[in-house]
């Protein structure tokens, strides 16, 4: 990579730490086949403990869960023809449902559009020390929350739904997510930084290697090492909108392939018909972004920047992740921030993101 370059985004991560943006960050830019970028800078901790930031550090990657691991397990269900994407929540779930979750398909899960809310609280009846049976629990209680707009008719970004496609790839594989995960994709690409962390267990790693977030009121402690999600955490660490742990590294490599599936060059981990629906944006919404567990850039405001192509995909992560692809620049981006920690009410990263974005694109777009 020419100096220059490099030296500039090594500038724009600095001006993260110098403007609060976050204590510490991971950058890790690849086009065509090439890393073409991918340092460290700050801190990966700072309280109560200072710990610097690594290339390798592993990060809650929050809402990056819902593509790089729920969505990536229904594309291989869908593949393999065990479900189809207008299947309803009637034909998936070993469940008697209520008459207003019944046609909710599977499409609509993934795309937002299932008129489910956005968030609840489930915690808060949970309690941080009483998860015995509080998988259930919040399964049940996600059924009985009620519709904010007729199914297919809307778009709102929501946890609940992706608690459901946990709970469906459980039931038609037999599998939890992460034995399905690990026997489809993340042993096959040697991801071993790439995991989900029950609560209760010991840790994988040593606590040095985790990014911290939150110092959380709920749980009284800084949180290192185990999903900084309250809602996740009550599920044990384990759900289909957050509880993934990974690293820069794996994360690329993960989007890599899918992206080698996309362009249909020579990868058997999904068929390229499958992820280019999985990356298609979804017609009949007015306004709506959202591809299957996927965001698209939006026209104004998107964290992208202005200078990815339409054809892009991407996620957030609310610990301050993010991962975008331009699947016509075969650009890909992976930036894993410490933004909440140690405390949530800093927002300045909204601004930053597309900031940064726009450098990288500006460079190598």
């Amino acid at each position: 990579m020419v100096g220059g370059a490099a030296k500039r985004l090594q500038e724009v991560m600095q001006e993260g730490i110098t403007k609060g943006v976050y204590p510490g960050a991971v950058l890790l830019v690849s086009t065509e086949k090439t890393i073409v970028f991918w340092e460290e800078t700050g801190y990966a901790c700072v309280d109560p403990q200072t710990i610097p930031m690594r290339k390798d550090t592993i990060f809650d990657v929050a809402s990056l869960t819902k593509p790089l691991a729920t969505s990536l397990a229904v594309m291989k269900l869908v593949e393999d023809r065990i479900v189809n994407l207008e299947g309803s929540l009637a034909d998936l779930l070993p469940e008697d449902l209520p008459d207003d979750k019944r046609a909710i398909t599977l499409r609509q899960l993934l795309a937002h559009s299932a008129g489910l809310r956005d968030w609840v609280p489930f915690f808060k009846e949970i309690g941080p020390e009483n998860r015995e049976s509080s998988k259930g629990h919040i399964r049940k209680l996600v059924l009985e929350s009620p519709l904010q707009y007729r199914p297919g008719s809307g778009v709102l970004y929501s946890d609940l739904g992706y608690i459901l496609l946990e709970w469906i790839v459980e039931a038609v594989s037999g599998l939890s997510l992460p034995e399905f995960l690990g026997k489809h994709f993340f042993t096959q690409l040697g991801l071993k930084h790439t995991f989900f962390q029950e609560v209760g267990d010991v840790l994988k790693f040593p606590i040095e290697e985790y990014a911290a977030t939150e110092r959380c009121p709920w749980r009284g402690r800084v949180m290192r090492g185990l999903v900084h999600d309250e809602n996740a955490y009550a599920m044990g660490g384990i759900s289909g909108h957050a509880g993934l742990f990974s690293n820069a590294l794996e994360i690329f490599t993960l989007c890599f392939s899918l992206m080698e599936c996309y362009q249909g060059e020579g990868t058997d981990l999904v068929g390229t018909s499958v992820v280019r629906e999985f990356f298609k944006r979804q017609k009949g919404i007015s306004g709506n972004t959202w591809a299957l567990g996927w965001d698209t850039p939006s026209v104004k405001g998107s964290s992208a920047g202005r200078f990815f192509s339409r054809n892009s995909v991407g996620h957030l992560g609310f610990t301050g992740t993010s991962v975008w692809m331009d699947l016509e620049k075969r650009l890909i981006v992976v930036f894993l921030t410490n933004r909440i920690h140690p405390s949530r009410r800093n927002e300045k990263i909204r601004a930053f993101r597309p900031y940064l974005h726009d450098t990288v694109a500006s460079i190598f777009g």
